[in-house]
């Protein structure tokens, strides 16, 4: 069965497992499994730049979140113009992405909000490319992603690689190590204070926070996408920052050199039609000669 080219029918009785029905047309293909509002918890690690004056070039921060993710369909058809091969017409999602701090007392816990939109994309031959699918994002600290790359659908559970948030030399993240920091036992002022909800295997791997969440019995089907700005899986895409962010003669004061993100939307298997969404985000942000990864989970429900 195609999914990819199947339009989403909001009565899941008309077709198969996940609320497609088999009309033809590019539609949002696996994207309409986005739709709605999620909300969940997750994890957050972010390496930010340290002034050297303070003794440090780096501060670790990590946050238990909560989160709230909400898609909805932009009406029509998205088309762009062709001039070396016919126009093509694009489907997709606009949401709202906003983040808080759990161990912080509101008003003062935000941490993320992101406006954006997810992009189902149809096969071009100019350049020769397979249907794919795009993400744009706007981040108020003065950064614009556009990431791009590919969906599938399968059967039962994901699986979820490990990830680290060690840093590494610009350019050479073979040579990734450990910071000290990374230790929740080793006492530093260079690290969050509050760490209520956080142990040493969240820190190590991030996605561990994702995985305990997953039992494979329960999970019927995975659609997931992948995205990045790093021409890999599909050419094209990329960051842009603000002059503040990318810095003079000196180098950035936190350039964002790269973002890869994948999502898994799992069809849970107990009850009426019920979707769970985890993601697993990294940012690699550049400063003082070094490459820091920035590693953001969540798993959200419908």
């Amino acid at each position: 069965m195609d999914l990819e080219n199947f339009v989403y029918d909001p009565d899941p009785g008309k077709g198969p497992p996940g609320g497609y029905s088999p009309e033809p047309g590019v539609g949002l293909g696996l994207l309409a499994e986005l739709h709605g509002k999620w909300v969940g918890t997750g994890f957050n690690t972010i390496w930010r730049p340290n002034q050297l004056s303070s003794g440090q070039d780096r501060f670790l921060e990590l946050n238990v979140t909560e989160e709230t993710l909400e898609f909805a369909e932009i009406s029509g058809s998205i088309p762009n113009r062709g001039l070396l091969q016919p126009d093509l017409e694009m489907a997709g999602l606009h949401y709202l992405q906003q983040i808080a701090d759990a161990n912080v007392p509101a008003p003062g816990n935000g941490l993320h909000v992101e406006p954006g939109v997810w992009l189902n994309i149809p096969s071009t031959t100019d350049p020769a490319e397979s249907a794919s699918v795009a993400r744009l994002a706007s981040i108020p600290h003065g950064t614009t992603i556009l990431a791009q790359g590919i969906s599938s659908y399968a059967t039962g559970a994901p699986t979820i690689p490990a990830v680290n948030i060690n840093p590494f030399p610009i350019g050479n993240p073979g040579a990734a190590t450990p910071f000290p920091e990374q230790n929740l036992l080793t006492n530093t002022p260079f690290r969050t204070a509050d760490l209520a909800g956080i142990d040493q295997g969240m820190v190590d791997n991030p996605n561990s926070v994702l995985t305990s969440r997953i039992n494979p019995p329960d999970i019927v089907s995975t659609i997931t996408l992948h995205v990045a700005t790093n021409d890999l899986p599909v050419f094209g895409g990329g960051t842009l920052g603000t002059a503040f962010l990318v810095g003079g003669p000196g180098g950035p004061n936190a350039g964002v050199a790269q973002v890869s993100a994948t999502f898994w939307i799992e069809e849970l298997a107990e009850g009426p039609p019920r979707f769970q969404l985890q993601y697993s985000q990294v940012v690699i942000l550049n400063f003082n000669n070094l490459s820091w990864p920035h590693v953001t989970v969540a798993t959200l429900e419908r």
